[in-house]
């Protein structure tokens, strides 16, 4: 009887844990919205009136390589570096003449603040970048099997993006499926899903269909050589990676564990050598 009234209370206090966070969770996820209809928003306005064109373009484009993360747009991404620049600095401010350092740390904290926002638009460009190099041969496979089995290449692009796995490359081939759906050239929309996906694999793809169109070659040919090459190119760079790993693995092994044997094999040698008592 005691047990079961134990496991109802865990139960009951379980359940009131996740409401509770629950509740945490979709309080802050509305004060981040909230943060960003009013200060980001307002900042962001004040602020494209200043930051040059060339600047936005460039920011629009590392933005887009990261799939638009929160649908940010260059000038709230601006905002957003001025305003974790200005938390550090203050933050940076706070603990140098806490600590009586003095002014000397706080341009740092300032640079570092402001280098958050870009440091993460840049990592989820670089997931964004592995997750489609992933996914990209067994679309191909998808793809391949689909133009061989007699769809035309809109209609073979469509049953992939509705069996494929979902992720970037199943968003960027939706968007070029609508593209093409919408009656522009194959050859043109394949390209801009090669700028948008800013990888090399991606741009030999549109570049040798494109020339399979200009030359006649059957479509199911080229995606079959195509699809050979990629998984030949992903062996190899898992190969390339499997090689580094030991490189990599010297440094965690020289700063930690190979200190911490000397100090087990030769900690009780040297306790005796020098103190001369027993370990």
């Amino acid at each position: 009887m005691l047990s079961q009234l134990a496991a109802a209370g865990a139960a009951v206090l379980a359940a009131a844990a996740v409401t509770l966070l629950a509740g945490a969770a979709l309080h802050a996820v509305a004060v981040l919205r909230e943060f960003r209809r009013t200060v980001l928003a307002a900042l962001a306005y004040a602020i494209g009136r200043v930051v040059p064109a060339h600047w936005r373009s460039a920011i629009a484009e590392a933005l887009r390589r990261a799939g638009r993360p929160g649908d940010l747009s260059p000038d709230e991404l601006v905002a957003l570096v001025l305003l974790c620049a200005a938390a550090f600095l203050g933050a940076g401010a706070v603990a140098c003449f806490s600590l009586g350092l003095g002014a000397v740390a706080i341009p740092g904290a300032a640079l570092s603040g402001a280098a958050v926002p870009l440091f993460w638009v840049r990592d989820r460009a670089r997931a964004r970048r592995t997750a489609i190099a992933r996914a990209l041969p067994y679309h191909l496979d998808l793809l391949t099997l689909s133009v061989e089995a007699g769809l035309d290449f809109a209609a073979a692009l469509g049953k992939v993006v509705e069996k494929g796995r979902e992720g970037p490359l199943s968003d960027e081939l939706s968007i070029t499926l609508k593209e093409l759906r919408l009656g522009r050239i194959r050859e043109d929309a394949l390209r801009d899903l090669a700028d948008r996906a800013g990888m090399p694999a991606l741009t030999s793809f549109a570049h040798a269909l494109a020339q399979a169109d200009r030359m006649g070659t059957p479509l199911g040919k080229i995606l079959r050589v195509l699809s050979g090459q990629m998984r030949a190119e992903r062996t190899q760079r898992a190969e390339k990676l499997a090689g580094e790993a030991p490189v990599k693995l010297l440094l965690p092994l020289i700063g930690c564990i190979f200190p911490t044997l000397f100090l087990m094999l030769f900690g009780p040698i040297a306790y005796q050598m020098f103190l001369g008592g027993d370990f």
